[in-house]
């Protein structure tokens, strides 16, 4: 037997006009992400009078009345928006997951658009989604469109447009490894070398581009250097099991919400309520609004109570889940990036009192990465990502990989599923591992 990676490209055939569609979309990716971060920025100053610095202190600082108005305005204008994109476009596709999973990997470029554009508005206006699916739906619609021009293959079309949407992610948190390797492992579900190669490609030229406009540091700069510990490698084995149980949880909460999305003129009321109730919430914690990165950078540091990091580890998931439920579209990597930070230092938090010696930074690093492997269904890119986004962990590697691999696995064993997997129609896609769709089955 050869090498698998030698004996050739497979379905997807990584010709001349391949790359040549690689390239241009890894360009426009880069420009993408500029565009909706800037876009971003100017709604958060607008709303919040936010420049730099810490979201949440921003948040903070406003007076209720304006945090509760903020929110409310952003559910007036989300509902009145997705519903028109979703009446008068409703025949266009514009999910990138179903796309590469089930689909032809064609994507509507206005309909992408429009999303993501709403999507940025209303993040930055409070709401407790992800900045990232915006995005990474438009680096997926780059390499649809690009793939139509260049008459590629629906092979080529499908690994194109994960390349693209791995790259979107990459782009906007700086993480070229991390986003090649969730379109390797994630997206497409292959690792061999015809699908790594431009996976890679994409992300650290997509991310190059982006540097134009945004920052090429690491997304949380100030995460100490933890150092390896007995105390962290021995909690890292009860802390598997206790987030890979939270994390079903968690995926079934998001697979709830997305069944019960409000359809057709249901959306006009039910987002503004929602909206404000996260307001109402946020009223208290100012921390839940936005998409959580100060909550994982607060938990990185230190800095907070374990009262604090319990509040804000029960609260993030219960709001991202209500916002989703409401019929709004937006990114859940960094909220539940952020719920398993909160989650690490409360237990971090606890566990030192009996066993002192250890920085709750560290106890968070380890709970960002098992929480974001096991909702993700997706072990390698949550370890690859959380020490990419930080550039930190890498003292921390085996409680790290303990902990990930067993709420992984608690995941994989109870459903199976991922907040990926949960947000869709419901079915049960299988595919090869160069991503042939022919293989789905869909159960009723």
């Amino acid at each position: 037997m050869e090498q698998p990676n030698v004996t050739g490209d497979g379905v997807a055939e990584l010709s001349l006009r391949f790359w040549v569609c690689v390239l241009l979309t890894s360009a426009f990716t880069g420009l993408f992400a500029d565009f909706l971060m800037w876009l971003l920025a100017q709604v958060e100053n607008v709303a919040f009078d936010y420049h730099a610095g810490s979201y949440a202190a921003a948040v903070g600082a406003a007076s209720g009345l304006r945090r509760v108005t903020s929110l409310f305005v952003a559910g007036i204008f989300g509902a009145l928006a997705w519903y028109g994109i979703r009446r008068y476009l409703k025949n266009e596709r514009a999910e990138v997951d179903e796309a590469v999973w089930s689909g032809s990997g064609d994507l509507s470029p206005r309909r992408s658009l429009l999303t993501s554009i709403v999507s940025e508005i209303v993040v930055g206006l409070g709401a407790s989604i992800g900045r990232e699916a915006a995005p990474k739906l438009l680096g997926g619609v780059s390499g649809s469109v690009l793939a139509r021009y260049g008459r590629l293959n629906p092979a080529q079309r499908r690994l194109l447009v994960a390349c693209g949407a791995g790259a979107g992610l990459a782009a906007v948190y700086n993480v070229p490894l991390g986003g090649a390797i969730f379109t390797a492992e994630v997206l497409y579900g292959s690792f061999t070398l015809p699908t790594v190669f431009p996976a890679l490609v994409t992300s650290s030229l997509a991310t190059w581009v982006s540097w134009i406009y945004l920052p090429s540091n690491a997304t949380y700069p100030r995460v100490p250097n933890f150092h390896f510990s007995a105390s962290i490698m021995v909690w890292s084995l009860p802390a598997g099991v206790v987030i890979g149980l939270l994390a079903v949880g968690f995926v079934r909460l998001v697979g709830w919400a997305s069944d019960h999305r409000p359809r057709g003129a249901a959306l006009l009321w039910v987002m503004p309520v929602a909206f404000v109730i996260v307001g109402l919430v946020g009223l208290q914690y100012p921390q839940v609004f936005g998409n959580g990165k100060d909550l994982v950078s607060e938990a990185l540091v230190g800095t907070g109570g374990v009262g604090l990091f319990f509040a804000l580890f029960a609260l993030k998931p219960l709001v991202t889940t209500l916002t989703l439920g409401s019929g709004a579209a937006g990114g859940v990597f960094t909220p539940f990036l952020a719920t398993g930070a909160m989650l690490g230092a409360f237990l971090g938090s606890v566990w030192v009192k009996w066993w002192p010696g250890s920085p709750v930074g560290a106890f968070a690093l380890i709970g960002a990465a098992a929480m974001i492997g096991a909702t993700m269904q997706a072990p390698l890119s949550g370890l690859v990502l959380v020490m990419e986004l930080t550039h930190s962990g890498y003292g921390l590697l085996i409680p790290l990989m303990t902990a990930t691999a067993i709420s992984t696995f608690l995941v994989r064993q109870i459903d199976g599923y991922s907040i990926y997997t949960a947000r869709l129609p419901r079915r049960d896609v299988a595919f090869t591992a160069l991503g042939d769709p022919s293989r789905a089955t869909e159960n009723p």
